[in-house]
């Protein structure tokens, strides 16, 4: 028997990865939740294996299925600049893109270099800033589009690029209980994550004061790590030199968005650009 990897059937298994959800990821890739399950049972007799724990709300990867997630991301993304490579070499355009600090690291470093090779007469200008000011730019106009997190409201947005549950870490050899007031290292103002943080502790009535603020993840994460404060991180974001605390206010899950102004609507460029970053974003 022949076994071969279909394109169609690995974009479906990574928007259910990505994702986390069959009727989201359906939306994702234009199909029925029906048929997003047919692809998954196609992929796991190809793959041997359950790729998949399903429950009521979820989904999450078994370890067969993480396989094959890491060894077939950079499968996709040659697929698609093949055909990108083909088709599109003449678009021509400029794109202005805002990033939150905690993940330009990630999208500059995995995903604009592949776009900007594939589209080498697409002009991108980057900025970073944070979330609630991103969005704030994208109503005005001001950007193309941008990546942006909030709080996830009564369920995750099918749209959404990825959700997160925060989680409150220090110092690996932070000493409890915490010092009152607890000392927080906070991301730069308009972070949700910054607002989180307070408005939960004022809620609990814990008292807290600002160690660190800065605009910079990784000033903010190296102040924890040091054992200056604390802070709010995705449960991704956890190094080796941290800890998760536990007995701090549980913080409601979050999503990434990617928004899109009104100005960038019928924008090709700006369509292969949020083709690049829907299909290769993580956590």
């Amino acid at each position: 028997m022949n076994l071969n990897l279909d394109i169609d059937l690995l974009r479906t298994f990574h928007a259910v990865a990505r994702l986390g959800q069959f009727r989201a990821a359906a939306e994702h890739v234009h199909r029925s939740p029906a048929a997003v399950s047919v692809h998954i049972q196609r992929l796991e007799i190809i793959a041997g294996g359950r790729l998949l724990e399903r429950d009521n709300q979820a989904v999450s990867l078994t370890p067969l299925g993480q396989r094959l997630l890491v060894g077939t991301t950079a499968l996709l993304r040659a697929h698609d600049q093949v055909l990108s490579e083909l088709h599109g070499k003449s678009l021509v355009g400029r794109i202005k893109f805002g990033v939150p600090d905690e993940y330009a690291a990630h999208v500059i470093r995995d995903i604009l270099p592949v776009f900007t090779a594939t589209w080498p007469n697409v002009v991108l200008e980057v900025t970073t800033s944070p979330s609630l000011v991103l969005r704030d730019q994208i109503a005005r106009g001001r950007l193309h589009l941008a990546l942006s997190v909030r709080p996830i409201a009564r369920r995750p947005d099918p749209r959404a690029l990825a959700s997160t549950t925060p989680v409150w870490v220090g110092a690996s050899s932070l000493a409890q209980p915490l010092p009152e007031p607890i000392p927080l290292a906070l991301h730069a103002a308009h972070c949700p994550y910054a607002e989180a943080m307070t408005a939960s502790l004022d809620q609990a009535n814990l008292a807290w004061r600002v160690v660190v603020s800065s605009p910079s993840s990784l000033v903010v994460e190296t102040a924890v790590e040091s054992g200056l404060g604390i802070t709010l991180v995705d449960r991704s974001r956890v190094s080796a030199s941290m800890r998760v605390l536990d007995g701090l206010p549980t913080i409601p899950g979050h999503e990434v968005m990617l928004l899109r102004s009104t100005r960038a609507q019928a924008d090709a460029a700006a369509d292969q650009l949020e083709h690049a970053i829907r299909s290769s974003f993580r956590l």
